[in-house]
């Protein structure tokens, strides 16, 4: 059986790695061809190498060229549509459509598009000039970007074609891709549409490069690599910290974006206003996908009482009606019951589910557990394991006190939610509440589920650690997820015409925002 190619330097090469990998169908477990080469450290040397080369040459370039390749790259993915959503469905066992087709694939060529935009316009620098004493800055392209991709989003996530691969090519960086193991086909086709983009637009041959797996060991000699400028990273929590620490040691900026269980409070007066409606917007969230989102809603927190009863009783009809969907690995479901049986050891009570599915693939029956509020402010770490697919723990308060304390307890999220009355007839309780979620989380919603992360210059795909490894950050939402990949450039006393265009004060050409002399203006300075 042959083994697919890497791109190193422009080329597509045969590996000279000895180890090899394949993926699987997880409806199935079946193995899929072809064979996927582990890359030894020669090559993964190389790339680094051949990415330091073209980050040199395109010193100084504008944000159009970078601009070009990305709407040339889109374009090409549209191309590759049935290829893409075929593969992919086999290798993730994600339905065709609407998943595949009708969502992520149009959002991810929308988030390159957006990046786009966004690099030939140039704002996102935020250049800034202060004539008074000669100083001027902005941020600039860092060096070579290594991402790491997840499982479970083999398009808006991909390494060499999601949201962090658009950002750090929106700065003026190249890209070493790092696949994932879980869907090696579906990327090796982004590849091959970025690599003719690259071409077209005249791109560095070490501009965008992929490599589809390495030892663990040859990962951290790579993000801690003297050459790399910057590391992107989203998937398990494990894994993550240790390329933290390896980058960390070395000095390379990391951006992770590890696990998140994302609490959800219904208010007592909420439930008692549309209780059947919240069920249903619940089941709906946390069975998406399998459960298999970051912001995947796997923590309720409820008051005791009658509603409270009634909306579990109605989530628990509804799970055990929906089919168990199917997870993305052997890993997952191994995981997700790992993930579940530690969250019973550390006190909780099995409702519905805990078992896995008996189908050919891989599957785990859906499942809800749920504690007092008392047991889970005795032992808030151990009930804060995430159990990575369809699965949800609900706590339940004694008093509106013991709600706001449970809020005071939780780890960093990326979402925290809080569903009330719609008249506010719990606002008194939503203001203890609110407060203390808000410093919990990235993004605090009401009356909403989290699963929708919208494409928006607002958004914060981020939050506290163990969520991410950064509060400042997201990886959704352009420009603000290219500030990642970037540097703050400095320019003091340094004559004007050696200065960047974006920091020329009369420069009649500028039509992006620039802070001059402490105001905002898309105005020649001089003028």
């Amino acid at each position: 059986m042959a083994t697919q190619q890497i791109l190193i330097n422009g080329q597509w090469i045969s590996s000279t790695g000895s180890n090899t990998f394949q993926a699987t169908n997880p409806a199935t477990a079946e193995t899929l061809e072809p064979l996927y080469p582990v890359s030894p450290w020669n090559e993964i040397e190389a790339a680094i190498q051949a990415a330091s080369d073209a980050s040199k040459q395109m010193r100084g370039w504008s944000g159009e060229r970078f601009a070009a390749f990305l709407d040339s790259y889109a374009e090409e993915i549209e191309k590759r549509t049935e290829a893409l959503v075929e593969t992919a469905h086999l290798e993730t066992g994600y339905p065709e459509s609407p998943r595949l087709r009708d969502g992520e694939l149009p959002r991810t060529t929308n988030q390159l598009r957006q990046a786009a935009t966004h690099a030939r316009e140039g704002s996102w620098a935020m250049p800034t000039i202060d004539t008074a004493t000669g100083i001027s800055s902005l941020f600039g392209p860092i060096g070579p970007v290594t991402v790491f991709g997840p499982n479970n989003f083999p398009f808006a996530f991909n390494s060499i074609a999601g949201g962090d691969f658009a950002a750090a090519v929106a700065a003026g960086n190249p890209v070493i891709a790092k696949g994932h193991s879980s869907h090696p086909g579906t990327t090796q086709i982004f590849a091959e549409a970025a690599d003719t983009a690259a071409k077209a637009t005249n791109m560095p041959t070490g501009f965008v490069q992929l490599i589809y797996r390495t030892s663990h060991e040859d990962g951290c000699r790579l993000v801690s690599h003297p050459l790399m400028g910057a590391i992107g990273y989203t998937g398990g929590r494990s894994a993550g910290l240790t390329i933290k620490a390896a980058a960390d040691k070395a000095g390379k900026p990391v951006y992770l974006e590890l696990s998140s269980i994302n609490p959800v409070f219904v208010l007592p007066e909420a439930l008692n206003e549309r209780s059947a409606d919240i069920a249903e917007e619940f089941k709906g969230s946390c069975l998406m996908g399998t459960g298999q989102f970051c912001t995947n809603p796997g923590l309720v927190i409820l008051k005791a009482g009658a509603s409270a009863d009634t909306f579990i009783q109605q989530v628990t009809q509804k799970f055990e009606e929906a089919p168990a969907g199917i997870l993305l690995s052997k890993g997952g479901q191994t995981g997700l019951e790992a993930g579940i049986a530690a969250i019973e050891a550390a006190g909780a009570t099995l409702i519905t589910g805990g078992t896995a599915s008996d189908g050919p693939g891989f599957s785990y029956a859906n499942t809800l557990l749920k504690v007092s509020g008392n047991q889970f402010l005795a032992n808030p770490s151990s009930l804060q394991e995430e159990a990575f697919g369809n699965s949800a723990l609900f706590v339940i308060a004694e008093s509106d006190e013991e709600l706001a304390e449970i809020a005071e307890y939780l780890e960093g999220n990326l979402t925290g939610c809080i569903y009330s009355h719609t008249d506010g007839n719990d606002d008194t309780l939503y203001d203890q509440i609110a407060p203390v979620l808000r410093q919990k989380v990235g993004r605090l919603l009401n009356d909403k589920m989290p699963t929708g992360v919208a494409v928006s210059p607002a958004m914060n795909h981020g939050g506290p650690f163990p969520s991410t490894g950064h509060p400042v950050f997201t990886s959704v939402g352009i420009p603000a997820a290219i500030h990642r990949f970037s540097m703050l450039q400095c320019y003091d006393n340094v004559r004007p015409h050696r200065l960047p265009e974006a920091l020329k004060p009369q420069n009649p050409n500028s039509k992006l925002w620039r802070y001059i002399d402490g105001m905002y203006t898309t105005d020649d300075y001089s003028s």
